[in-house]
């Protein structure tokens, strides 16, 4: 058997345990209301929905047809989904995600599908956190920072960043280019992959930045911190980090980088792939199947 071959077969081995434990993750079913931090939006002004189809009433608005399921372009890519359960930097499903599903502009999905074939080749997997971002989900962000009260999940995101800082030092920001459908939040995992335990509400946080073994269990590769880490460790090219931390990162970031994405240089995790569809065209449809339906 082929390397390919046994890569394939550990992945698929492992699929259907993956997609229960996403399922079962608290807030996953019927989530109406979250790598994470958004970059800044630059000199791009008010949201822009033209192109936004609208569906029935109570559906919301509908994805333009160059969006895709990545699941229907690349079924062998993992989800891990973060933002529809509680296990993020805010501490609860994020508005706008309906669903475990990552969506993309149809170029941007069918260049990860190329990257999961050669890191499939090496044993290892793409897995994804987050992808297309509505508009809602962003303002969902933008709230939650201007309360300063709400640190429920400092311990783990933001350990050594002031709140009242979070616009000031970019990790949130009121546009996202995640809103524009062609930028995503993913690491690596070695097949066979393990599950990534249960986030259980209120369990005790660790640090995103501690050591892999005592940070939250996620079944990745070792980046150096965990997703979504609010901390100058997340650049990609931080000093600091080194050995397999740094090859782990450089992997990554090579293997997009051959099918056209680029870093976001503070996030290890963040890429956008170029030239994007919608530059300028910011969206506000559900993260659902029911936004991509026959795409």
């Amino acid at each position: 058997m082929t390397r390919l071959a046994s890569a394939l077969r550990a992945l698929a081995a492992t699929a259907a345990t993956l997609l229960a434990v996403t399922a079962a993750a608290p807030g996953a079913s019927g989530a109406t209301g979250t790598s994470g931090s958004a970059e800044t939006a630059g000199t791009i002004g008010a949201a822009d929905t033209s192109g936004v189809g609208s569906g029935s009433p109570t559906a919301g608005p509908t994805a333009p047809e160059q969006f895709v399921a990545l699941r229907a372009v690349a079924p062998t890519i993992i989800h891990d989904i973060r933002y529809i359960t509680p296990h993020n930097f805010m501490g609860e499903p994020v508005d706008g995600y309906q669903q475990p599903l990552c969506i993309l502009t149809r170029p941007a999905a069918q260049a990860l599908q190329r990257a999961q074939w050669k890191l499939l080749r090496q044993g290892y997997s793409l897995k994804v956190y987050d992808c297309y971002r509505p508009q809602r989900a962003v303002d969902h962000f933008v709230r939650w920072a201007k309360d300063l009260e709400d640190e429920r999940m400092k311990p783990e995101f933001y350990p050594q960043v002031d709140k009242s800082r979070l616009f000031t030092d970019g990790y949130i920001a009121e546009k996202s280019g995640h809103s524009r459908g062609s930028t995503v939040d993913l690491t690596i995992v070695e097949l066979p992959a393990k599950p990534t335990r249960p986030y259980v509400p209120g369990e005790k946080l660790v640090p995103c930045y501690a050591p892999q073994g005592e940070r939250f269990r996620d079944n990745s590769v070792d980046m150096g911190t965990g997703y979504d880490c609010f901390d100058t460790l997340s650049h990609t090219d931080d000093p600091r980090v080194r050995g397999e931390q740094r090859a782990n990162r450089q992997l990554l970031k090579n293997t997009l980088a051959d099918v056209g994405f680029t870093n976001l240089p503070e996030e290890w995790w963040h890429f956008t792939h170029k030239p994007e569809v919608f530059p300028d065209t910011y969206f506000d449809f559900p993260v659902s199947w029911r936004s991509v339906v026959g795409h």
